[in-house]
């Protein structure tokens, strides 16, 4: 099994810390358009792809899904999930994303937040998922906008004004898909970049028609509750795409 950084007791701590905080990029940006494009789970089987803690399965068994289950790489975060979000309905899995193809059952949704840019075969990943993916069935996925992916230097990123304000934001090698490493809370965090024309194009060669291409800005609840999102109207952080199986 490959190293995963959630099961480092710094980035873990740290993370932990950041979600804890309702005023976080997740609560505030990333989830209330996950929560807008998500589809009916009354009486429907979903697939939680890096679960984490358990928030969203708990959220999809409560909201009537039939079944619900939820798999991770991460020890450390399952183990959360299972004390903090247990349901009758949910079942959590230790299993790397990168193995769906052990998974020998169907889903009506899958469903998975910020994990995507974390895995290096997309296309390998997309075809399991239509694997696993009913007829008609709804992938839903958010990840880190490939505009923040894109650049391997730490030196890159916002630009300020006289007054310290957030005025741009630089990024390169966009069209240089691959393998990068940032520090966030440790150092050598592994993600991978992939331009936005990539991830339609695997999606459509896969038999998924996309519905919603959706690049993420600030709503006022969110600003009222955390201004200094006002800057994220400069570039999107997260993209979240919802597909369905045809």
């Amino acid at each position: 099994m490959k190293r995963n950084c959630y099961d480092d007791e710094t980035f873990f701590q740290g993370y932990k810390k950041i979600r804890e905080n309702e005023k976080n990029y997740n609560n505030m940006l990333e989830q209330p358009a996950m929560h807008e494009f998500m589809p009916d789970v009354r009486g429907k089987k979903i697939l939680d792809i890096g679960c984490g803690f358990g928030g969203n399965c708990r959220e999809f068994a409560e909201g009537g899904a039939l079944r619900v289950l939820g798999i991770d790489s991460s020890m450390r975060m399952l183990e959360v999930a299972k004390k903090e979000t247990d349901h009758k309905d949910i079942e959590y899995f230790n299993l790397e994303a990168e193995k769906l193809h052990e998974i020998k059952e169907t889903f009506d949704i899958v469903y998975s937040s910020l994990t995507f840019h974390y895995i290096e075969d997309f296309e390998k990943l997309i075809v399991d998922i239509s694997d696993v993916l009913k007829k008609d069935g709804i992938l839903l996925f958010s990840q880190e906008h490939p505009i923040i992916t894109a650049s391997p230097n730490k030196n890159l990123g916002w630009n300020y004004d006289e007054k310290g304000r957030e005025v741009s934001y630089s990024f390169t090698n966009y069209n240089v898909p691959g393998i990068r490493g940032s520090h966030w809370f440790i150092d050598d965090v592994i993600k991978y970049h992939r331009t936005i024309g990539q991830i339609v194009t695997t999606l459509a060669e896969h038999g998924f028609h996309i519905e919603v291409l959706h690049e993420t800005s600030p709503k006022p609840f969110a600003i009222e509750k955390y201004p200094r999102l006002k800057r994220e109207f400069v570039k999107p952080h997260f993209l979240i795409i919802r597909a369905r199986k045809i």
